[in-house]
């Protein structure tokens, strides 16, 4: 069976913000609709029928076990355009693309939306035990004294809600946690992981300053730009700051890490003759992808290291090397992780331990996250994929030729990768 050319036509996200700043009062539903509306407006894709919309939110409220779908009905597309909800931690961005990009490419439909959205301002609160069971029997008693009875019987502490700390529970540690043992175990120095983070807001200032975002971003509730981007910030600066998972020896900071963020992208794929079809200009085209796993229990220094084995496996599918692309786009979900993940791809002795038959190559440092990376822009779980491939494909499509090169790490020692090509 021969298979489509799976083109990116489009692409648009909105500010993204710290939690607790410009959006404290949008939930999932409210940033995404301003994302997606902002894609419609643009490709003049009002009362379109397409083949499917795709995406997630990591952390999403009970009611909302249908966000895509509701989303999608509360814009203009065609009502009739079905959606669904997946979920893959930070790779949810990336794995709806490639979603939507495999059903492109089979012929099951010629146009699509992959997204994401994250509201982390948010996010909703656990319960006790104790509290929800006495919740539930005070629901199903018929008179107030019962209810009351009910809901009267679990201890003071146990009314106090559990807020979301985004543990591994298989180990009880956070990522900042768990990356400041990959520091120490790769020997990712703090001067290493500053001086990427400095790089990171360097480069987004300049892109903003140069017009690079301005058809790229919707402005939303109040807020133009990503309110994470520190223009004032220096090495020396960066350096001062104290560390935030470790307090004694860490190398990990506010400064080095993603901060907990909200925002929501959206990225339109399309068939060449649906493009054509509809006067738009195929910015790039999606040609490899591979997800992986990891073990990290046993060894807690590899939890965001799965793009190790998923660039290894897509590289060799694609026949192409690791220093043969044009821009290279790592998710920086913390300096650390993002430096770890190349000294093993460009060590033999490192990519040996991982089972490579050899070092994958080495990165040029000035084709990486050219126009600002996580650590500047900030990291809404599922709507970072979208940003990246998003401003890959401009890349590519700016330069009318090429190669670029994905990368993102995820929770649950998970990773994917893809390759766009122009």
């Amino acid at each position: 069976m021969e298979t489509k050319k799976v083109a990116i036509v489009g692409y648009n996200r909105i500010p993204f913000a710290r939690m607790n700043t410009a959006y404290t009062d949008q939930g999932n539903q409210d940033l995404l609709l301003a994302a997606l509306n902002g894609l419609i407006d643009r490709y003049r894709l009002k009362g379109k029928l397409l083949g499917e919309v795709a995406g997630g939110a990591v952390i999403k409220h009970i009611s909302e076990s249908n966000l895509i779908r509701e989303s999608v009905m509360n814009t203009s597309l065609d009502p009739a355009t079905p959606a669904c909800d997946l979920q893959q931690a930070c790779d949810t961005g990336i794995e709806a693309a490639i979603y939507i990009g495999n059903k492109i490419a089979l012929g099951q439909i010629e146009s699509g939306i992959a997204c994401g959205v994250e509201a982390m301002s948010n996010i909703p609160f656990e319960s006790s035990p104790k509290l929800r069971k006495a919740l539930l029997k005070a629901n199903k008693e018929k008179s107030v004294f019962g209810k009351l009875k009910q809901l009267l019987s679990p201890k003071l502490k146990e009314w106090i809600p559990v807020p979301y700390k985004g543990q591994e529970p298989k180990t009880g540690l956070v990522m900042g946690e768990h990356t400041e043992i990959t520091a120490k175990y790769y020997q990712i120095s703090r001067e290493e992981q500053d001086d990427l983070a400095f790089k990171s807001h360097q480069n987004m200032a300049r892109a903003y300053d140069e017009g690079f975002f301005d058809d790229m971003i919707s402005p939303a509730f109040g807020l133009d730009k990503d309110n994470n981007l520190r223009r004032d910030t220096s090495l020396e600066k960066l350096s001062q700051l104290k560390p935030a998972f470790d307090k004694q020896n860490g190398t990990l900071t506010a400064g080095n890490s993603t901060p907990f963020t909200d925002g929501a992208s959206a990225v339109l794929l399309a068939s060449e003759e649906w493009a054509k079809a509809n006067d738009l200009p195929v910015l790039a085209y999606i040609t490899f992808s591979e997800i992986a796993g990891i073990e990290y229990v046993e060894n807690k220094q590899n939890l965001l290291l799965a793009p190790v084995f998923a660039a290894d496996r897509m590289l060799r599918k694609s026949g192409i090397n690791l220093e043969d692309f044009d821009y290279y786009e790592i998710h920086e979900a913390f300096a650390a992780q993002t430096l770890a993940t190349m000294k093993i791809w460009e060590n033999d002795e490192l990519a040996k331990k991982f089972g490579l038959e050899k070092a994958l190559g080495k990165i040029d440092r000035n084709k990486l996250n050219v126009k600002g990376g996580s650590l500047a822009a900030a990291h809404p779980f599922a709507a970072t994929g979208g940003r990246i491939i998003a401003t890959l494909a401009k890349l590519l499509h700016e330069k009318g030729s090429g190669k670029g090169f994905i990368s993102i790490c995820a929770a649950r020692g998970q990773g994917v990768t893809m390759i766009l090509e122009k």
